[in-house]
């Protein structure tokens, strides 16, 4: 039995993860760290502000925000707990910083830009397209209350396009206002939309010589990112490194 604790319990991701791994075989939900939701209850279980609450865990799922997500993965790490991370804005910075403090020895930890199994095979057929189109876009649609824009998915995307293939094309239109052309990540286009009644959206478009090809995933339920998530913490400690970023090795990607 796999003994897990959700870290930001009381947010609307953390409550479907404590809610879903209450209820998943193998699993025990044993502890909920909030530092602002006391005393709570999320799937029956109270919610605690002391992070020493995941003492009694074997694996932690992370689930906060950017701005505290990296103090909360050294907590995590001194307990030497396994990890798995929901929370974005992991760029190549924030990887490497990870990847300075999260020594082998002391459990495992896996990011994830998307728990969704739908979205992960999407980037892959980005990636696998890429060397066949002269470019490439991304564009990602989320509710208006995500705290961060790009998505990590938006930015994981364009990073796995530039490794596959270079751009090979140049834009002559000129900005008439500034970011109309969206955001450079690694020489790919990413532009964020945010609206009331989207959940998650992204659409990558290759183009080549007379015709394009769109590749797009819609999340339209929460759910979606269970079985992922259910995934990652069931095999997180099966991992052969310390970090790793992304479903795909779990999936056979």
């Amino acid at each position: 039995m796999t003994r897990v604790g959700v870290s930001g319990a009381a947010g609307r991701m953390g409550k479907l993860v404590a809610e879903t791994i209450a209820y998943a075989t193998g699993f025990e939900l044993a502890a909920l760290y909030d530092p602002n939701a006391e005393g709570i209850e999320v799937a029956g279980l109270k919610v605690s502000a002391t992070p020493e609450v995941m003492m009694d865990t074997d694996v932690v799922v992370e689930f906060t925000n950017p701005d505290v997500v990296m103090e909360n993965l050294k907590r995590w790490h001194a307990l030497q707990r396994h990890a798995v991370v929901g929370t974005s804005g992991f760029g190549d910075e924030r990887l490497a910083e990870l990847e300075s403090f999260w020594e082998a020895g002391a459990g495992n930890c896996l990011v994830v830009p998307n728990f969704s199994i739908g979205a992960v095979v999407m980037m892959r057929l980005a990636e696998i397209a890429a060397p066949h189109f002269d470019a490439a876009e991304v564009i990602e649609m989320h509710h208006d209350r995500k705290a961060d824009a790009p998505s990590g998915t938006a930015t994981a995307t364009a990073s796995r396009i530039a490794k596959a293939a270079a751009q090979k094309r140049e834009v002559e239109s000129k900005e008439l206002v500034d970011g109309a052309r969206g955001a450079d990540v690694d020489g790919v286009p990413v532009h964020a939309v945010r609206l009331p009644g989207l959940v998650a959206h992204q659409a990558v478009m290759l183009g080549g010589m007379g015709e394009t090809l769109t590749i797009r995933h819609d999340t339209t339920d929460r759910q979606a990112f269970m079985p992922g998530v259910v995934l990652a913490v069931r095999k997180v400690g099966d991992l052969p490194l310390p970090v790793t970023v992304g479903l795909d090795p779990l999936l056979g990607l």
